[in-house]
């Protein structure tokens, strides 16, 4: 009884929380080029509009509040155990050979697949690894698929407010367990943390610890994939940005002076409010 009703009330608040208002902006970048040209292992730095991207927000001290890691297409996926494990996980009717397919972690969803088209109206980023080979690729993609129905670990977002937010708002000492359970051994992660298990898996860097040794001259540490927020792909200097703006800068020059520039001279402000400009003195 006590269970359910915990369930019940978790439900609604995970909802709740997960809700996002409409928008009407339209976004500064082609998704349709984004879409054709994405590539399976490219990291999605996603700024949501829910209450718990709110909260991620002030957390990370960053406008990237989701993270998702692209896997291609059904159809594109020659390895046919991988594909057995993705048809389990998916609902047919929404999921087709053809889509553009990522993997991430909700709230109230857990490890899911999900259509790359689900963001097509918020701002993303795309983080590319440098110089990463095919093969360890294709290991990135498979331990993200193996971690599929795995739940979100709501603990995880707490532990990593202690950790993040100054001693003089939450004492260090309550992180001293930081991520791990009763036993010991680390939880189930959130999106990030994911994404940074299946890279550090091929020992590809993120962002992570340099120290001096006097033998090799430097040493490097794995970071805690715990520790990993969405901003630290945009961070790294192992991950290329890739932009793919609404008016493409590769056409003859000044493209900008081209641009369908409004003749009103109005300012946009926040909440999409427009205002006449201030006049000079």
């Amino acid at each position: 009884m006590i269970k359910s009703l915990y369930h019940k009330i978790r439900r609604k608040l995970d909802v709740w929380l997960m809700d996002e208002p409409p928008s009407t902006e339209i976004m500064p970048y082609d998704f349709n080029r984004l879409k054709h040209e994405i590539r399976p292992g490219d990291v999605l730095l996603i700024e949501g509009r829910s209450r718990i991207s709110k909260i991620i927000r002030t957390i990370t001290q960053s406008s990237w509040t989701h993270a998702a890691l692209y896997i291609g297409r059904l159809v594109d996926i020659e390895d046919e155990e991988l594909k057995e494990i993705i048809r389990k996980h998916i609902n047919p009717e929404i999921i087709k050979d053809t889509t553009h397919m990522i993997i991430e972690d909700l709230l109230d969803n857990g490890t899911i697949i999900s259509p790359l088209s689900n963001y097509n109206n918020h701002h993303i980023r795309i983080c590319r690894p440098i110089g990463v080979t095919p093969a360890d690729l294709h290991l990135v993609v498979a331990y993200a698929v193996h971690a599929l129905g795995q739940p979100y670990n709501v603990r995880h977002l707490v532990d990593l407010a202690r950790f993040l937010l100054p001693w003089t708002i939450l004492p260090r000492r309550w992180g001293s367990s930081l991520f791990r359970t009763s036993s010991g051994q680390p939880e189930s992660g959130i999106c990030s943390s994911l994404i940074a298990e299946a890279y550090m898996s091929v020992h590809f860097p993120i962002l992570p610890f340099v120290k001096e040794d006097e033998k090799e001259g430097m040493e490097l540490f794995q970071r805690n994939p715990y520790l990993f927020s969405p901003k630290d792909f945009d961070f790294s200097p192992y991950f290329e940005i890739i932009k793919y703006p609404l008016f493409n800068p590769d056409e003859p020059l000044p493209y900008y002076r081209r641009l369908p520039w409004s003749k009103s001279g109005k300012l946009h402000q926040d909440q999409g409010i427009l205002s006449e400009p201030k006049e000079k003195k």
